[in-house]
């Protein structure tokens, strides 16, 4: 990378680190790590950021860091921020280029830990970003670790949900053989309810672990959703089953990164029109500022403040209805709504309709005796323990928000906890 030095240098290194502190949710060590780049000690560096992360090559490119790390940083209060997404990924690529790794970094550790808890066995259900960490930490721990996986390749959605334009898959695979060097075993084509049973592993394990993920769709419920053409967003990208796109229009519904990975996929798959609907305003939206304005480069159009209200068409998708809305204030809301504008509908032509708007867990989930919330996820306490005992869960499957650093938090403190609980037995 072009720079780093420069980048390095521009870090204050102030006392109060809100990069850290407030905008991480991994709560890396940002200054410390950056000011090893400055010295040229890049091992130290990775160091470092090995205390609270394994997904640095990951997270340094596609992390939203302008509402995070890099939206917190004091720099950018009045000029630009720190590029610390860049410093981070540059030391992770360093690292791996120049042989160092997690097992090296952490080989006494382990050693001793194994002293405690060398005997004790953990499974993991899912290799996401949640599994991974989790299945790192538990190795640092000393514990024996087992990933059971769907598919015959770890990463999750870091594979399947985010584009190769925005995450080259050689990075996942590094970060993915990185962790696994730690000893870590994998079972892969484990489905959990088909070749898998949580009763059996429950006998064979001391702790589960699971973090599968929630990779369905959530619909909006309006007149026409039913009709062909009308497709999840998480499962497009997921098994990769597009239509031919050549010359149709397309909307999406969402504003999240999912939202703006999908049109902007669907766009470089020759679709003549690709249109995103959103129901607040451009500030509003959870996806990434530089997501947005890549989208509008490569000729995405973006339909703020307004919602889909039925879609028509005979047996498959012709026509959307939409409306405009306006932001209010309610009362006891810290958030502007959106609120419909009557007598504002109009009609557009589309082929498809794509929807974006956040996941639900699998419908399995509700049969394996654990207690569920409101939204289908399954609870947890402060300690990621669900209801039945020596399970835990993390990740979107537990209602973690959705980014890959929060689900590698949710990863990483499940270990920790399950180490813990380990010690006491």
């Amino acid at each position: 990378m072009e720079g780093i030095k420069e980048k390095a240098d521009y870090c204050l290194n102030c006392k109060v680190k809100p990069c850290s502190n407030k905008g991480c949710p991994l709560h890396n060590e940002i200054p410390d790590f950056i000011k090893e780049v400055k010295e040229g000690n890049i091992d130290k560096a990775y160091e470092i950021l090995c205390k609270t992360t394994v997904l640095q090559g990951v997270c340094g490119r596609i992390c939203p860091r302008q509402k995070q790390c890099q939206g917190s940083c004091v720099r950018g209060i009045k000029g630009e921020p720190v590029a610390i997404g860049d410093l981070e990924a540059f030391v992770f690529d360093k690292t791996m280029e120049e042989g160092n790794s997690l097992s090296k970094v952490w080989s006494e550790e382990i050693k001793e830990n194994k002293k405690v808890l060398g005997d004790k066995k953990v499974a993991i259900i899912g290799g996401g970003p949640a599994g991974l960490t989790a299945a790192a930490f538990l190795a640092k721990g000393g514990v024996e670790v087992t990933i059971y996986e769907k598919y015959d390749y770890l990463g999750g959605l870091l594979v399947h949900g985010i584009p190769d334009f925005r995450l080259d898959k050689k990075i996942v695979k590094q970060t993915v053989d990185n962790i696994l060097d730690l000893g870590i075993k994998v079972e892969y084509g484990k489905v959990l309810g088909k070749n898998l049973n949580l009763d059996d592993l429950e006998k064979e394990y001391d702790a589960i672990f699971l973090a599968f993920g929630a990779n369905c769709s959530s619909k909006m419920g309006v007149e026409g959703e039913e009709l062909d053409g009308v497709y999840g967003g998480n499962e497009l990208l997921e098994y990769d089953m597009h239509p031919n796109y050549e010359g149709k229009v397309v909307a999406v519904a969402g504003g999240g990164n999912v939202a703006m990975d999908c049109a902007r996929t669907i766009k470089r798959l020759g679709a003549k029109e690709v249109k995103v609907v959103y129901r607040r305003a451009r500030e509003q939206m959870p996806a990434e500022n530089k997501e947005v304005e890549e989208a509008m480069e490569e000729g995405v159009e973006f339909l703020f403040q307004n919602n889909i209200v039925k879609i028509t068409g005979e047996n498959k998708v012709e026509k959307l209805e939409l409306i405009k809305t306006e932001l209010v204030q309610k009362e006891g809301d810290t958030r502007l709504s959106p609120v419909n504008v009557e007598g504002s509908n109009y009609i557009i032509d589309a082929d498809y309709v794509v929807m974006a708007l956040g996941a639900n867990p699998e419908s399995f989930v509700k049969d394996l005796n654990l207690s569920l919330n409101k939204w289908g996820n399954i609870e947890v306490n402060e300690n990621y323990e669900t209801s039945r005992p020596r399970i835990y869960a993390g990740g979107d499957l537990a209602g973690v928000r959705g980014t890959v650093a929060w689900a590698a938090f949710s990863g990483r403190e499940a270990a920790k906890k399950i180490v813990e609980k380990l010690k006491e037995a």
